[in-house]
């Protein structure tokens, strides 16, 4: 084996670089050496930032709170109740189903052209989103459910060659787990919420329940702050108790989740799962503190086990299907352990947790409190068992030895950051081996689990199957398109930034760069370039149209990376960097716009507002665009940009703090800025992020603002400029993300919030009481191309709404 000195001589990186990859990334030493130059430069640059999902929750809770720095408990479950008041108030009493107050109808048709039936939906069909649960049906063995973070419950019926989603308007589709029935597979529980840390996770709303597999309804005794997050749930054999694994402890319910959910062990907990054979038998693993527990009771009461050695992290578990005296942990201590027990979960012992050549084997890198699974379940072999954590690994011998089965570095493998592992309702450990996984790029299979990722050498890519096909789940944060080609581009968590041709259609989006993806932008003049982000404000330029990046490998316009003519990688930073892009001084996904009037200036935010007049300029080794900074920071990032169209003097700027400002001058060396949320007769209250600012098109004086935090002084209106303001009532009480303003028909607005779209035929004065699609996800973008409305969600990927006859 070759040592870190050697192999980082090979690569063309520092040993130190090798040695953090092998724990951070889990490349074991073949991995190292056959890794993909580009591949291996990417992860190298993710270096500088570690630990990107703590990140992703930083940002998305930092989005929710208000200006004291709290969201509340229930807040999610109390903007629902709030809209669904605002909707029965605005239909009226009905008799037989008629309403009998005039403004009820009236008030359900303002919705400025948006009608659910004409949405269409975009995709990605084949990019997939973060799945954390995976049922199959007992008998009807090609029937599948799937539990995505942000999109919903979706169902497939032959075997996951086509999904859709079960209820798009279930009142929360955060869906973090799945149990399915054992006496009766009709029946079917979803938690809501992720309690794991990685509050990008959109917060949860209860417990829900369907007993034909496609209607859902809230189980009312979980309507609390207790049920925000829902990280695993479990169904007795006898189908008699549910367990509910959650941060604020395991709760137990006897009459099927119906009244009555009984907190039994007060602890933070991320896993519970009842013996395959018993209904009295379960254990339970922490989320964090390296505990796990033993129910010999049917989960009444709880006793912790024990072991030799030091556990640490989130504790994962699997009874032996073959034996469930055996039980697996996978611990997430120092890259992942595995632990084994051999008396139902009360002791365990240490496995060896190691590669061929001896080394340990990385399986969780380090994040395993994110990503962690381990599985069991093959019925004729108790020492076959999986874990993921990065990637896949396989162990013959109950863990002591392992190989890694997938790799997140070849895209013919399956995808990073693993959650669950389920194996197919026929495998039978010879001749049906099935198993289906579920991770961060949506859901994988692979069809005989004895030799997926077998290869002679790496990458391990042999016997993988994707089957997002029409699994449309992907968490955008940010989009743009050019209305001319029809080619959208749009940055997604850990999907990178993907692009969409209107000929390929919603199953052939294909990704232009890896990793996270932010904010974006389309040259309207220029159907050829785009711009895309990776975080921190690391601006990346495209410009064959959405297929390469800058044609030639990883192109940053802001960033601290590049590369030469000669493909030479420079470690160190750009001449054309943004100094707060450099130093990690902006907002994990940091906003930019590309000015309406120039589309070869470029505004970009981090602790102060950057501009570049030259965003086309090639960027080789000498030159490249050229950033002055515009406006000093005031300490805390800017967190909305917006630009007047026809005016490229006026520019707007939200804080994450609240703060406003805007100036009349923006073109100049430097412009002279006004703070707007604490002046004239009505001051706009700063309330907490500032999530979106818009401009009228046709009146710069109109601006609006929406706050991305649960309260319901969240959207204001100024017709002068910012001298006075007027909020909006009649809006749930939920984060608002985004803002539309009609091209042509500008008092027509419409409003991306937690919740989904809303919108108002009278420049924001009144508005829908309704969601008005596509879903009830978070709408965190829009953009036009032309006057067709493209929406931008943060788990179901994206929708077009043709609004030109309005």
């Amino acid at each position: 084996m070759a040592s870190d000195d050697e192999v980082a001589k090979k690569r063309g990186i520092n040993a130190e670089q090798v040695r953090v990859l092998r724990q951070a990334r889990g490349l074991s030493d073949e991995a190292l050496e056959k890794i993909s130059p580009a591949r291996l430069h990417r992860a190298v640059r993710r270096l500088d930032y570690p630990d990107l999902p703590r990140a992703r929750q930083a940002f998305r809770l930092l989005q929710s709170k208000d200006e004291a720095g709290n969201i509340r408990p229930e807040a999610l479950a109390t903007a629902v109740r709030q809209l669904q008041r605002l909707r029965s108030a605005a239909a009226g009493p009905e008799v037989a189903g008629v309403p009998t107050r005039a403004g009820g109808p009236q008030a359900l048709s303002r919705t400025a052209g948006l009608h659910l039936q004409d949405w269409v939906a975009l995709g990605p069909g084949n990019v997939g989103g973060r799945t954390r649960a995976i049922v199959v049906h007992p008998k009807n063995q090609n029937t599948l459910w799937a539990g995505s973070a942000g999109g919903g419950v979706w169902r497939s019926d032959d075997g996951g060659g086509r999904w859709t989603p079960v209820d798009d308007f279930m009142a929360n589709l955060a869906v973090a787990s799945l149990a399915m029935d054992p006496k009766n597979p009709n029946i079917i529980y979803a938690g809501t919420g992720e309690g794991f840390g990685n509050v990008d996770a959109i917060r949860g709303a209860g417990i829900f329940r369907t007993t034909d597999g496609a209607t859902w309804a809230r189980l009312p005794a979980t309507a609390t702050a207790d049920f925000q997050a829902v990280n695993r749930l479990a169904v007795s054999r006898s189908g008699a108790a549910v367990l509910a694994a959650t941060p604020n402890g395991i709760f137990r319910s006897i009459d099927q989740g119906r009244a009555t959910w009984t907190k039994v062990l007060d602890a933070a907990l991320g896993d519970v799962k009842f013996h395959p054979k018993s209904s009295t038998r379960a254990v339970a693993g922490g989320l964090d503190g390296g505990q796990a527990w033993y129910s010999v009771n049917s989960g009444k009461t709880w006793t912790p086990a024990t072991h030799a050695g030091v556990w640490s992290g989130r504790v994962e578990l699997a009874y032996s299907v073959k034996n469930p005296l055996i039980v697996y942990a996978s611990v997430g201590m120092v890259s992942g352990g595995i632990w084994r027990s051999s008396d139902g979960g009360k002791t365990y012992a240490a496995r060896k947790t190691e590669t061929k050549q001896g080394a340990h084997a990385p399986y969780l890198g380090d994040q395993g409190w994110y990503a962690n699974t381990i599985w069991a379940g093959d019925p004729t072999d108790e020492n076959l068992v999986v874990v993921g954590g990065l990637d896949l690994w396989k162990s013959v011998d109950g863990g002591d030895t392992l190989i890694d089965i997938s790799t997140w570095w070849d895209s013919r493998s399956a995808h990073a950051d693993q959650h669950c592992i389920v194996a197919h309702a026929g495998y039978n450990g010879t001749s049906r081996l099935s198993v289906f996984f579920g991770n961060d790029g949506g859901i994988f299979r692979a069809a005989d689990l004895g030799t997926v990722g077998n290869d002679a050498n790496l990458p391990r890519v042999s016997g993988w199957e994707e089957l997002n096909n029409n699994y449309c789940v992907t968490q955008f944060y940010g989009g743009a398109g050019n209305p001319v080609s029809g080619k959208i581009v749009g940055g997604a968590q850990d999907n990178g930034t993907a692009c969409y041709s209107p000929a390929g259609g919603s199953e052939n989006w294909f990704s232009i760069f890896g990793g996270d993806g932010g904010q974006c932008a389309a040259d309207p003049a220029d159907a050829n370039v785009f711009y895309g982000e990776y975080v921190f404000l690391n601006i990346h330029r495209n410009t064959d149209a959405g297929t390469t990046v800058d044609n030639n490998g990883d192109r940053y316009i802001s960033g601290n990376f590049w590369n030469d003519a000669a493909g030479k990688w420079d470690w160190k930073a750009a001449p054309f960097s943004i100094p707060d892009a450099m130093n990690q001084n902006a907002l994990f996904i940091a906003p930019f716009v590309l000015d309406p009037n120039d589309a070869n200036r470029i505004l970009a935010g981090g602790l102060s507002l950057w501009r570049t007049n030259d965003a086309k300029t090639a960027n080789g080794n000498a030159a490249g665009p050229r950033w002055m900074r515009i406006k000093p920071g005031i300490g805390k990032n800017i967190s909305t940009i917006a630009v007047a169209q026809g005016n490229p003097d006026i520019v707007w700027v939200g804080h994450e703090n609240g703060a406003v400002y805007k100036t009349g001058n923006a073109t100049a060396a430097n412009p002279l800025w006004q703070r707007i949320d604490d002046i004239g007769q009505q001051p706009l209250t700063a309330v907490g992020y500032c999530g979106r600012i818009a401009i009228d098109p046709k009146n710069a004086q109109i601006v609006y603002v929406a706050f991305s935090v649960y309260g319901n002084a969240n959207f204001w209106r100024t017709t002068d400029g910012g001298s006075h303001w007027q909020v909006a009532a009649s809006l749930p009480a939920a984060p608002m993300r985004a803002i539309a303003i009609h091209p042509r028909q500008t008092t027509f607005i419409y409003l991306g919030t937690e919740v989904g779209l809303f919108a108002s035929e009278d420049a924001g004065a009144h508005w829908s009481p309704t969601n008005e699609g596509p879903t009830n996800c978070s709408v965190d973008d829009f953009f036009w191309l032309g006057e067709t409305l493209v929406c931008v969600t943060h788990g179901r990927g994206m929708f077009k709404i043709d609004l030109s006859g309005v």
